[in-house]
């Protein structure tokens, strides 16, 4: 088994190719909503996010098919003073779980952030998604807390 990892190029037609394929995969999933990407996102994804300058995407191949597909925003942190990097979504493609490929995009992404001075790398996941939890538990991850008398921090949204 061959794998490659690389920065997706928004202006690529192929990298856009394989990380709408990636992402819309990983969106049919339960743990990813269970429904597919809109048309508009399909169609608008690459060119927004070729316009954002603290987002990039990881395209993960296996023997040079998409496989899996890591979605980074860069924050900043003010109780440190630093820049912070969010694992936005992560997703690896049915027929290529159980391979280490989280594992492999994690460590890119570490050596990232590492890159970037930044002092922490954070994520979302699921309560009831345990391969995930399991596999960022093996890369290093916790649950984040302040004051563990106040509780485990909570992922909370408001659509718009």
């Amino acid at each position: 088994m061959s794998t490659e990892i690389l920065i997706a190029d928004y202006q690529n037609s192929q990298h856009c190719a394989d990380l709408i394929y990636l992402l819309n995969e990983y969106a049919k999933d339960p743990m990813g909503g269970g429904a597919p990407l809109s048309d508009y996102s399909q169609s608008n994804l690459c060119a927004k996010l070729a316009k954002q300058t603290n987002v990039f995407t990881l395209l993960c191949y296996v023997d040079g098919k998409p496989a899996a597909i890591c979605n980074c925003v860069e924050g900043f942190s003010t109780f440190k003073a630093k820049p912070l990097l969010n694992i936005h979504d992560m997703g690896v493609v049915s027929e290529f779980r159980g391979k280490g490929l989280s594992q492999l995009l994690m460590d890119k992404v570490e050596q990232i952030a590492r890159a970037k001075d930044c002092c922490k790398v954070t994520l979302e996941v699921l309560e009831g998604n345990e391969v995930a939890k399991n596999s960022y538990i093996k890369f290093g991850f916790t649950g984040y807390e302040l004051d563990p008398e106040m509780g485990k921090a909570m992922f909370w949204e408001k659509t718009l």
